[in-house]
């Protein structure tokens, strides 16, 4: 019982954020074997196998579960002899004027319920702790799993379905671990030992309910494929709709402005209504199966109270024991009718399970290598470098050979679709390279710990991530230790001194996406994020687009200091770009072909004129 969440590991305010739950691989057990049938096609593994793999999370809490199954089964064990107490009440002290004998039965049964209400409260307190427990390392271990997987990953996936899962799914798997489960072995149980005793106090009625035990075990078999692949189809939509949701809400300026509201309302509220047409088709075979569930029991009881009469006025029973079996049969209504309840929970728990392990599942092709680089002078290779998308037919990039001397800044230039953001992306791996390699001072970037190598490499996008938090914590988002000092350099270096004006200057909350600020402020903050890490290697994608001329400028002119020492990667499309560079590399269907400077690629080369327009004739006079 001393297993809880806290004993997880935890980031104190000041502390840096443990790698532990990164660096780690997932607690979940591996997937099954695959199996093949006689025609040689691998089998689909059981949906329990899902359920099944998730058992290493539970045990940090097993002490809790053993203590809960012991606090049920007591409970059951009050239910059942609660009844028989009664029938030795009645038999006995009732019958025979006994008052003595009368109150010490009658304490023994309140005794007895107490006891049963007490143990139902200790079963619920003592389950809560593990279940909610177990819910939260399945989270934390699928956030970081999601956190290690490729970029190619998360491309495929949208992230509301990652949403459905990360949240309803696990929260239905935490539901049928406290609570489905149990009552699932605890009703099995009771429905046995009660028929069981039944069968011993009158066999002719116990009979009676053992035949009403096999058209309920019919519909529960006849029922369960239908529900599992609502229950599917049902949590997969759920996933839609989290994502058209999402999309709504992040492009809601565009949806504006284009007057398109109603074009997406009609694309949420017809993935709202498949929804609810397979909800309402999930409910009614429910409604089905529970009234089934519910006649069975009924029709049962009143056979048995007919024929129970009459063997108790012919004396073949006594009224105590006809009174405990009724009680008893009683005491099966729900355990029964709830059989249909809790075998649709297992489904859709199973159903959950499985769509959480496709995330444990998924590949991570992107992983650490064991390679240090103690002190780095930031040399950088391409070495006939190539790439393509797991689903792609050809070469993004292909034969890509070029390398940067320690503090050299090259500019990458090409036409739209040629590359480069690809080009820029191999560098940390968030793609990795599919032919050839890139190494830094000689060692193969797939050769160094992540978490080096994205401390060796910064890099700044074209289309900046924000964060949710304070625009200092989006700036020292690489470098969460920077000083007041450094952070102002850094902020000046972008021109984004108007961090400073907010209403709460650096501790202003930008809100998600910055979707609060233009997109020349949303870059400076980007650049100023990048340049306050400190890289030996920093990679600037076209981070000055949204920059007016003027800023632009300024940003250039800081840059030049800051590129001073550090080797550099600029996507360029224009010429005043172009002039941070000591070379140009000129990116032409998906390879290099042409490096040199800015003066001799413009008298030598017609693309790259073209590229860069008729401004560069005026910068170059």
């Amino acid at each position: 019982m001393s297993a809880d969440v806290s004993a997880r590991p935890r980031t104190l305010p000041g502390e840096p954020a443990p790698l532990s739950a990164l660096d780690r691989p997932a607690a979940i057990a591996p997937p099954p074997r695959v199996r093949y049938d006689r025609a040689g096609n691998p089998r689909k593994p059981r949906h329990s196998a899902s359920m099944w793999r998730l058992r290493t999370y539970m045990r940090p809490y097993l002490g809790r579960f053993v203590l809960m199954v012991f606090f049920a089964f007591l409970g059951v064990g009050a239910t059942v002899v609660i009844p028989l107490v009664t029938r030795a009440v009645i038999d006995g002290p009732v019958a025979q004027s006994d008052q003595v004998g009368l109150w010490a039965l009658g304490l023994l049964a309140a005794g007895l319920g107490v006891l049963e209400a007490l143990l139902t409260f200790l079963r619920r307190w003592i389950v809560a702790v593990g279940t909610v427990g177990t819910e939260t390392g399945i989270r934390l271990d699928m956030y970081a799993k999601l956190q290690r997987l490729p970029m190619a990953f998360h491309a495929r996936w949208q992230s509301g379905q990652l949403l459905s899962r990360m949240m309803s799914d696990l929260s239905t798997t935490r539901r049928f671990l406290g609570f489905g489960l149990l009552f699932i072995v605890m009703n099995v149980v009771q429905i046995g030992l009660v028929t069981a005793l039944l069968l011993h106090m009158y066999w002719p009625l116990g009979l009676v309910v053992v035949a009403s035990i096999v058209p309920i075990t019919w519909s529960c078999l006849r029922n369960e494929k239908e529900y599992t692949r609502l229950s599917r189809q049902i949590q997969d939509q759920t996933g839609d709709v989290a994502s058209a949701v999402e999309e709504g809400a992040h492009g809601l300026r565009v949806i504006k402005a284009f007057g398109r509201a109603r074009w997406i309302f009609d694309k949420f509220d017809a993935r709202s209504l498949r929804l609810y047409e397979t909800s309402m088709a999930r409910v009614r075979l429910s409604a089905r199966f529970w009234t089934f569930l519910e006649i069975i029991p009924s029709v049962t009881l009143i056979i048995v109270l007919g024929f129970g009469a009459v063997a108790a006025g012919q004396g073949r029973v006594t009224l105590g024991t006809l009174v405990a079996f009724i009680t008893l049969m009683l005491s099966l209504v729900w355990p029964v009718a709830a059989l249909g309840f809790l075998l649709a929970m297992a489904q859709e728990a199973m159903t959950a399970a499985d769509r959480i392990a496709e995330i444990f599942d998924a590949e991570n092709v992107i992983t650490d290598g064991d390679a240090e680089l103690a002190e780095v002078s930031g040399r950088l290779r391409f070495s006939r470098v190539g790439f393509r998308f797991p689903d792609g037919d050809t070469d993004v990039l292909h034969d890509i050979d070029l390398e940067l001397a320690p503090g050299e800044t090259v500019a990458l230039v090409g036409a739209t679709g040629a590359g480069k953001s690809v080009f820029t992306a191999l560098v940390p791996r968030l793609y990795d390279v599919t032919a050839g390699s890139i190494s830094i001072d000689g060692v193969d970037v797939r050769d160094l710990r992540l978490s080096r190598l994205r401390t060796i490499v910064a890099a700044a996008f074209e289309d900046p991530t924000l964060f949710s938090m304070s625009a200092r914590e989006n700036i020292t988002l690489g470098r969460p230790g920077a000083s007041d000092e450094e952070i102002a350099e850094a902020i000046e270096v972008a021109q984004a001194q108007f961090v400073y004006d907010l209403p709460w200057g650096l501790a202003t909350r930008i809100g998600e996406q910055g979707m609060s600020l233009s997109g020349g402020q949303r870059q400076r903050l980007a650049l100023a994020r990048a340049v306050l890490a400190r890289p030996a290697i920093l990679v600037l994608d076209d981070t000055l687009s949204a920059l007016d001329i003027h800023t632009e400028a300024l940003v250039e002119d800081a840059l030049r200091r800051v590129l001073v020492g550090v080797t550099g990667i600029v996507v360029a499309h224009r010429a005043s770009t172009v002039l941070l560079a000591d070379r140009v590399a000129v990116l032409v269907a998906g390879t290099i072909a042409h490096v040199g400077t800015h003066a001799e690629l413009l008298a030598t080369v017609p693309e790259y004129r073209d590229l860069l327009s008729a401004d560069i004739e005026e910068v170059a006079r």
